[in-house]
């Protein structure tokens, strides 16, 4: 079964992000919004890693919640605006928010 996770805190002030990748299956998928789209910021720690899950797992951000933050995005996060996101959490099996 496939799961996307929704991610929305920022990876410098919890651990969720870890212990999400940590758990990833070959068919997830993490979608960022709100201030875990920080997790972007390059050559940061959180970026390293949700980079080395290229090629296993898929990696979203919120195009709002992006341009809110003025980041760049690297070119292997696949941006989605709001009604992709309600696509996304349909095509899943299931939706884990880490709240």
């Amino acid at each position: 079964m496939s799961t996307l996770h929704v991610l929305s805190h920022s990876p410098f002030t919890d651990t969720r992000l870890s212990s999400c990748l940590r758990l990833l299956g070959e068919q997830d998928a993490v979608l960022l919004c709100g201030d875990a789209i920080y997790a972007l910021t390059e050559s940061s720690a959180p970026c390293k890693a949700l980079e080395t899950q290229r090629g296993k797992s898929r990696v979203f951000a919120l195009d709002e919640d992006i341009t809110a933050r003025g980041l760049p995005v690297q070119a292997w996060v696949q941006v989605v605006d709001y009604a992709a996101f309600v696509e996304l959490s349909i095509r899943f099996d299931r939706v884990n928010t880490w709240l």
